[in-house]
């Protein structure tokens, strides 16, 4: 999930106005014309996502295809008014735009109008699942959002560690495609070490298509290694992102101070100050 802006571009227009009316209905769902609104729009989004990957099925009856390519439209249509009114509601309608559901919303009509000029386009219509974020306020799952926010730290600070990690990899891919170019030849279906690579690949991630295959008794056996060697890696971004992990959480930090004796150095999610005992408080 997206952290927020620094200006809200959902901001509520001035209060008796028709716009602030509306945007009580489209943006809040504390009320039963929002909750209505916010759940019709669900159900219309999974509909349209179900629709279109039906349409991409071969063989259904030509009555079948007229009727969801009617109903793919009469959705952009609506989808297309929603976009138009959530901009009409907001105070600020181009920051609106430019934010994260901004973009998710405007992204969601586009491939039914491109695909006028470029067909088949329309199957990018699935992008429209990403409107279901949010669900997160619909459902009064904001508190989810701190454990995705955990998360999104945790990859950010882990980033440089991966990022070593994966040119290791490339560099053992190269040299092991290298050797099993020398070691198989084109004969065995090597035929050149960018496809030696693409083998030191598909082996190393232990997806093994089977599509070539060594077949000297030293090639197996560089393969083997290859294999076992593709177990090991595989757990380490893995690793990489759970001790960051657990460093989030029990790292100090000076915002986790308590309001009574002011200690500090508190795990982030600790509920109570470990000095004199008293509540920590959710902005401690």
């Amino acid at each position: 999930m997206p952290p927020p802006p620094a200006a809200d571009p959902e901001s509520a227009p001035p209060a008796g106005s028709t716009r602030r009316a509306l945007y009580h209905v489209i943006f809040e769902s504390d009320t039963v014309a929002g909750r209505a609104f916010d759940a019709a729009l669900i159900a219309l989004i999974l509909v349209s996502v179900a629709a279109v990957s039906v349409e991409t099925v071969a063989g259904l009856p030509a009555a079948v295809y007229h009727t969801l390519h009617v109903g793919e439209w009469a959705l952009t249509l609506l989808f297309t008014l929603e976009y138009a009114l959530r901009l009409v509601a907001v105070r600020r309608p181009l920051l609106y735009a430019a934010s994260f559901y901004g973009v998710v919303d405007l992204l969601a009509i586009l491939p039914t109008y491109v695909s006028l000029v470029f067909p088949g386009t329309q199957v990018l219509l699935v992008v429209r699942i990403l409107r279901l974020l949010r669900v997160f306020r619909v459902l009064k799952l904001s508190r989810f959002l701190v454990e995705a926010r955990e998360l999104g730290q945790a990859l950010r600070a882990s980033v440089r560690k991966i990022t070593v990690f994966l040119l290791t990899v490339l560099t053992l891919i190269v040299v092991i495609g290298t050797l099993m170019y020398v070691i198989e030849g084109a004969e065995h279906g090597f035929t050149s070490i960018p496809r030696s690579m693409y083998w030191a690949v598909v082996t190393l991630t232990t997806v093994g298509y089977g599509d070539i295959s060594p077949k000297t008794a030293l090639g197996q056996a560089l393969a083997s290694l290859v294999m076992i060697l593709g177990y090991g890696i595989i757990a380490v971004p893995t690793g990489i992102v759970t001790a960051q992990l657990t460093v989030g959480r029990t790292a100090p930090g000076p915002e986790r101070a308590c309001a009574q004796c002011g200690t500090t150095g508190h795990a982030l999610d600790a509920r109570f100050c470990r000095c004199c005992g008293a509540a920590l408080g959710d902005g401690a």
